[in-house]
């Protein structure tokens, strides 16, 4: 079964960057579309960026040209390089991992955008 965990986030200032990074545990990990979900309070869940099996991406409109989803099969690694952050970015951001009918959460790691 497979298990991910979410590092990375943290407090950066107007016009930063971080890159956040999920793990995952099992040998399947290679056979999974992934995705990045975020939450502020208050708000429904969005997605953000995918990466399916093939390699293809998708991002929503809101971080197009300043997101930039990758994956490492090798590592059991999907990765979220984020630039040019804004404080509507705020928000827990979770990895996600499917392989209908399986959904996979990771547990969530705070970006806090703020000056």
């Amino acid at each position: 079964q497979v298990q991910l965990v979410e590092s990375g986030g943290g407090l950066v200032q107007p016009g930063g960057s971080l890159r956040l990074s999920c793990v995952a545990s099992g040998n399947i990990f290679r056979l999974y579309d992934l995705n990045w979900y975020r939450q502020a309070p208050g708000t429904q869940r969005e997605l953000v960026a995918t990466i399916t099996s093939g390699g293809t991406t998708n991002y929503a409109d809101s971080v197009k040209g300043r997101f930039t989803i990758s994956r490492d099969n090798a590592k059991n690694t999907v990765y979220l390089q984020m630039n040019s952050l804004k404080p509507e970015d705020t928000a827990v951001s979770y990895c996600n991992g499917r392989r209908l009918p399986s959904t996979i959460w990771g547990q969530g790691t705070q970006v806090t955008v703020s000056s």
